[in-house]
C-alpha cells in the first residue's frame, strides 16, 4: 500500500510543482515588465521651451509676420538640415542639442501643422518675442501668449493622460527660457520712445516682473524644474555695432547696459523664487560671459572670427540681409560657418550653439546644470 500510494503521489506532486514554477515565472515576468515600464516612465522627462529667436524652431513660419522675424528661406539651415526650418542659424540650436542629450526627439514648434503629440514637450519660442506684449507687437508671439499656448498643452495632456499622470509629466519636465533681448533691442531698432517713459531700472523691473508672473503661472500648474539663459552683451552683436556709425564699430553700450541690469535682476530673482516656491529648482547659464569669452578670444574656442557674421552685408555683415528676403537684398555668405561665432547680424552658428549646449548640459554650476534637472525626479 505504501509503495502504491507513493507511486500515485509522485506524478501529482510533479504536476503541482510544474504549475507552481509556471506561476512563479509568470509573476516574475509581470513584475519585470512592470518594473521596466516604471523605469521608462521615471526616465521620461519632457522639455518645454519659451523665448525668442535664440530658441525658435519655426513657430514664426506659421504666423502673419514679416521676413525680419522669419528664417524659413535659404541659406538658413544649410549645414545640418540642408533646408530652412525657421531656425535662425545655419543648423541646430541650443535647445536641439539639449533635447538630444536628454534622449528626446527634436522638440517641435507648437504651431507646426499636423497631429500634435506633446508627451516629449513642445517649443513655444518666437523670433522677435519679448516679455513685454508691446515688443514688436502684432508680429510675434509674446511671452504671455506663449503661456496661453502652454495652458492649452496642459489641458491636452490632462485629457490624454488623466490628471494624476499629467501632473507627474508636468512636474518632471524641464522648462527652458531665453527671453528679454528684444525688449531691450527693439527701442533702438524702431521708432519706439518707450525708454523715455521709464528709468533704466524701472524698465528692467517691468520686463523681469512679466517673466516672473509666467514662471509662477507654470509653477502653479505643476512645473518645478526651470532652465534660464541670461542675456548676451546685446550692444556687441554685429547688427547693433552698426547702429551708430560714429561709434566706429564699438559695442553699443546703451543696450548692453540694459542687458547687464537685466542679468543682475534675474540672478537675484531666482534664489528668491527657490525660497518662496517649494520644490522649485533651476539651472542658470551665464550666456553673457560665455559669449564675451569667445568674442574676445575666438581662436581659443576654435573660431577664426569673433565679430563678423557669416551671412549679411556691410561692416561686420551687420546689415540684417541674410537670404536676400528682407529690406536689404544684397548679402554675402561665408564659405565655412563653423569658423564664425555669428551666423547673421544677431544670431549664432550651430557650432557655437553646440558649445553653449555642452556647457549648459554638464558644466559646473552653483545650482544645477541641465543634466541634473533632467535626471532628478
Amino acid at each position: 500500500m505504501v509503495g502504491k500510494s507513493s507511486a500515485m503521489a509522485s506524478p501529482i506532486s510533479s504536476f503541482f510543482l510544474i504549475l507552481f514554477l509556471h506561476l512563479v515565472i509568470l509573476l516574475l515576468l509581470s513584475t519585470s515588465c512592470g518594473s521596466s515600464r516604471s523605469v521608462q516612465s521615471t526616465k521620461h522627462v519632457g522639455l518645454f521651451i519659451f523665448g525668442d529667436s535664440f530658441l525658435d524652431a519655426g513657430n514664426n513660419n506659421y504666423i502673419n509676420t514679416t521676413t525680419l522675424d522669419q528664417a524659413n528661406f535659404w541659406p538658413y539651415g544649410e549645414t545640418y538640415f540642408k533646408l530652412p526650418t525657421g531656425r535662425f542659424s545655419d543648423g541646430r540650436l541650443v535647445s536641439d542639442f539639449i533635447a538630444e542629450y536628454a534622449e528626446l526627439p527634436l522638440i517641435p514648434p507648437f504651431l507646426q501643422p499636423g497631429n500634435p503629440q506633446y508627451y516629449n514637450g513642445v517649443n513655444f519660442a518666437s523670433a522677435g518675442a519679448g516679455a513685454l506684449v508691446q515688443t514688436f507687437q502684432g508680429e510675434v508671439i509674446d511671452l504671455k501668449t506663449q503661456l496661453y499656448y502652454y495652458k492649452k498643452v496642459e489641458a491636452w495632456l490632462r485629457h490624454k493622460l488623466g490628471n494624476a499622470e499629467a501632473k507627474t509629466t508636468l512636474s518632471r519636465a524641464v522648462y527652458l527660457f531665453s527671453i528679454g533681448s528684444n525688449d531691450y533691442m527693439s527701442p533702438f531698432l524702431t521708432n519706439s520712445t518707450i525708454l523715455n517713459s521709464y528709468s533704466k531700472s524701472e524698465y528692467v523691473g517691468i520686463v523681469i516682473g512679466n517673466l516672473t508672473s509666467v514662471i509662477r503661472a507654470i509653477y502653479k500648474r505643476g512645473g518645478r524644474k526651470f532652465g534660464f539663459i541670461n542675456l548676451p552683451p546685446l550692444g556687441c552683436l554685429p547688427g547693433m555695432r552698426i547702429i551708430k556709425p560714429e561709434n566706429n564699430g564699438s559695442c553699443l553700450e546703451e543696450v548692453s547696459s540694459l542687458a547687464k541690469l537685466h542679468n543682475i535682476a534675474l540672478s537675484m530673482l531666482l534664489p528668491i523664487l527657490e525660497k518662496q516656491l517649494k520644490g522649485f529648482r533651476y539651472s542658470f547659464f551665464n550666456f553673457n560671459i560665455n559669449l564675451r569669452q569667445r568674442m574676445n578670444h575666438p581662436s581659443k574656442y576654435g573660431f577664426k572670427d569673433g565679430r563678423e557674421a557669416c551671412c549679411g552685408t556691410g561692416k561686420f555683415r551687420g546689415v540684417f540681409s541674410c537670404g536676400g528676403k528682407r529690406l536689404v537684398k544684397e548679402f554675402q555668405l561665408c564659405k565655412n560657418p563653423s569658423q564664425h561665432i555669428f551666423w547673421d547680424s544677431y544670431h549664432l552658428t550651430e557650432r557655437l550653439h553646440k558649445q553653449l549646449a555642452d556647457q549648459m548640459w554638464s558644466g559646473e554650476s552653483n545650482a544645477y546644470n541641465l543634466r541634473d534637472l533632467f535626471q532628478s525626479l
